[in-house]
């Protein structure tokens, strides 16, 4: 294969990369040496990788990935690609701050699970992707790193909580990324930076070691260029596991499979703003566009909206409930060292009382029945990603959105944290940019543990439309 540079491999596809490894068409060291260019060249503007390790072990780590192959050792399918894992996560070898000042010098003694299996995979660590405080709100800013900006347009914010990750990867600093989801931190960042976020179902990908395992909103998952990258990345985490009691067994390599489908007669309840929510007229222009495409596809697209009543009572309850337990103990210590939305969320969380949580907790019963009942005609639900397209990076989130006011730093994100109530497979796919040249996703629901069905729908759609092919300002001239 002829590149005529280093920057052209960034951008090759995490797949294509692999077989190049294997093949012996490109080395470890080569592609490694490509990569710390890129970072050189542009993660000083972007602030979305951190903590990361000198040139110099980057490259011994690849040469240690060449002599494996030259010796004909067994390697994984992320054998030699360079990674950086969200600073959520808990790496040996790196600082796990968490985003906070509190753990500016953690350095764990276990990888996570998640860690564990893409390391396992041959996958070569070179640092952390940058989050916010505790991986709350999705405007990935804090006291120990500082401001992730979006590489469309670095007076924006690349969203969060995985925004180091996906400004990361919509640069080619990175081939995928690893993230989190509990209320759109997977899907609201992709939709930022014109990449791919999939929310896998609950229980697909093992969370932990994880505080309370049977919870369910907060998951892991990928984010990459394309859908093929993120059904890539699934194979390799996805699959039960006996530390996480809330996974399910699962056959990973499902997700191998090609992704093309016959898509004439799929029913989608079409409902940009989930039946009301305040959205950004630019991103509604955007979305309205994309109906079109998804009936040429051959899908029965009718509109349909679902009863979210009780949505945010039942996520808004549960957050701040989990905020207290796992963040409750910080307080007396460390209040100085806590961004104010944090504090605000936890002293919220330890003032409900059990009748509340109890109430949260059957009432999201009821909307997951309903929600059964709603998918039994509507094999897929379609709307926004994000409310807003990605907005100043020096605001701490967006006040008001189309003439509403926004009460508190995770109101504009109800378009993402609703459909995570649902405990259903989502996945934002890049769908459009407003006249300013900010991306939009399109965001595609699916029923209860149809992951692969949602990959390709969103295959379909990004086949279908190549808009994810628009690479970043940021990321030319290197």
């Amino acid at each position: 294969m002829s590149l005529t540079t280093s920057s052209e491999l960034c951008f090759l596809s995490g797949r294509q990369l692999a077989s190049l490894i294997r093949s012996h068409q490109v080395s470890a060291r080569e592609l490694m040496t490509a990569y710390l260019r890129q970072i050189e060249g542009i993660n000083p503007s972007l602030n979305a990788i951190v903590a990361k390790l000198d040139d110099r072990s980057c490259l011994a780590l690849a040469d240690e990935a060449d002599r494996a192959l030259a010796n004909c050792e067994p390697v994984g399918p992320l054998h030699a690609l360079p990674w950086a894992f969200k600073d959520l996560e808990a790496v040996v070898g790196f600082p796990f701050t968490n985003g906070s000042p509190i753990y500016r010098a953690n350095m764990p003694a276990e990888d996570s699970v998640l860690v564990e299996r893409i390391r396992a995979a041959g996958a070569i660590p070179i640092g952390k992707t940058n989050v916010p405080e505790f991986g709350m709100g999705s405007h990935t800013y804090n006291r120990v790193y500082g401001t992730t900006r979006n590489p469309y347009d670095t007076t924006k914010s690349a969203g969060g909580s995985s925004g180091g990750a996906a400004a990361a990867v919509a640069a080619g600093l990175l081939p995928m990324a690893d993230g989190g989801d509990l209320g759109g931190s997977l899907r609201n960042p992709a939709s930022f930076n014109n990449v791919v976020g999939f929310r896998p179902s609950v229980g697909l990908v093992p969370a932990a070691p994880v505080t309370l395992p049977f919870l369910g909103f907060s998951v892991k998952g990928p984010i990459a260029r394309s859908v093929e990258d993120v059904a890539f990345l699934m194979s390799v985490i996805a699959g039960p596991d006996h530390r996480d009691p809330g996974s399910y067994p699962s056959e990973p390599s499902t997700f191998m499979q090609a992704l093309e489908r016959e898509f004439t007669g799929a029913t989608i309840a079409w409902c940009p703003d989930l039946g009301g929510l305040p959205l950004d007229p630019q991103v509604r222009d955007v979305i309205n566009r994309q109906r079109t495409t998804l009936e040429e596809l051959g899908c029965i697209v009718e509109n349909a909206s679902f009863d979210f009543r009780d949505a945010d009572d039942v996520f808004v309850t549960i957050r701040r409930w989990r905020s207290w337990i796992m963040l409750g103990h910080l307080l007396k210590e460390h209040r100085h060292a806590i961004k104010p939305e944090a504090i605000e969320e936890i002293e919220a969380g330890a003032s409900l009382t059990s009748a509340d949580v109890a109430r949260a907790m059957t009432r999201h019963a009821a909307l997951l029945d309903r929600f059964r009942q709603f998918q039994e005609t509507h094999e897929f639900l379609v709307c926004t990603v994000s409310q807003v397209p990605p907005f100043d990076a020096s605001n701490d989130w967006p006040h008001v959105i189309d003439g509403v006011q926004m009460d508190t730093y995770i109101d504009w994100m109800k378009s993402a944290y609703w459909i995570s109530t649902t405990f259903c497979p989502a996945i934002s796919v890049p769908a459009g940019f407003t006249p300013n040249g900010l991306p939009v996703g399109l965001q595609m629901v699916g029923r209860p543990r149809a992951d692969f069905r949602v990959l390709q729908l969103a295959h379909a759609f990004e086949r279908a439309t190549r808009v994810g092919r628009r690479r970043p300002p940021a990321a030319s001239g290197i």
